[in-house]
């Protein structure tokens, strides 16, 4: 049977029928790639790692006296995983305190971090175990402690040098032992 012998309107039924699956397909895949782009979208937002990290008042004690920083803590993989990634400013009196919740040799980097910033390695006791200043933006250099720490809180760069911050010192917040 060729196409002119199929009755009229049983030919516009079945072109419709192809056009209507074809239509289909295409609108199922328009809405799956919006779907991807709105997900990629919002997984990648820095809004979304600041909305779901606490914020919480660390001090740190130097010679110069007691300096206080709003810390957004990362106490969870997926919020030390994404750190202080994607932002393009940290104010003076802000900071990201890592806890890892157990003593380990922190290793970090600066994938995806536009920003310099100096990382202040914590003993479990409160005492800064070490300092990486001015530490090289988007760099994928492993930036080590080389001493087991509980913590790592991440300040602007420059912060270290301003506040006279050295190994020794004691930062202040609920995680550390000796408070």
């Amino acid at each position: 049977m060729t196409a002119s012998n199929i009755p009229t309107d049983l030919r516009s039924t079945t072109v419709l029928a192809a056009r209507g699956g074809l239509n289909a397909l295409v609108a199922t895949v328009r809405c799956f790639v919006v779907t991807a782009a709105v997900l990629i979208a919002v997984a990648s937002s820095p809004v979304q790692a600041d909305q779901a990290a606490r914020l919480e008042r660390v001090v740190i004690e130097t010679e110069t006296g007691a300096h206080t920083f709003k810390a957004e803590i990362a106490d969870t993989p997926a919020l030390r995983e994404r750190g202080l990634m994607f932002r393009r400013e940290l104010a003076a009196d802000r900071a990201m305190l890592f806890d890892w919740g157990r003593e380990l040799v922190a290793t970090m980097w600066m994938r995806n971090t536009y920003i310099a910033l100096d990382m202040i390695f914590i003993a479990s006791d409160g005492r800064v175990a070490g300092i990486a200043e001015n530490t090289v933006p988007q760099s994928l250099e492993t930036i080590s402690s080389g001493v087991p720490v509980v913590a790592v809180l991440e300040v602007a760069a420059g912060t270290a040098r301003r506040i006279g911050l050295k190994s020794g010192d004691r930062v202040t917040h609920r995680i550390f032992k000796s408070q």
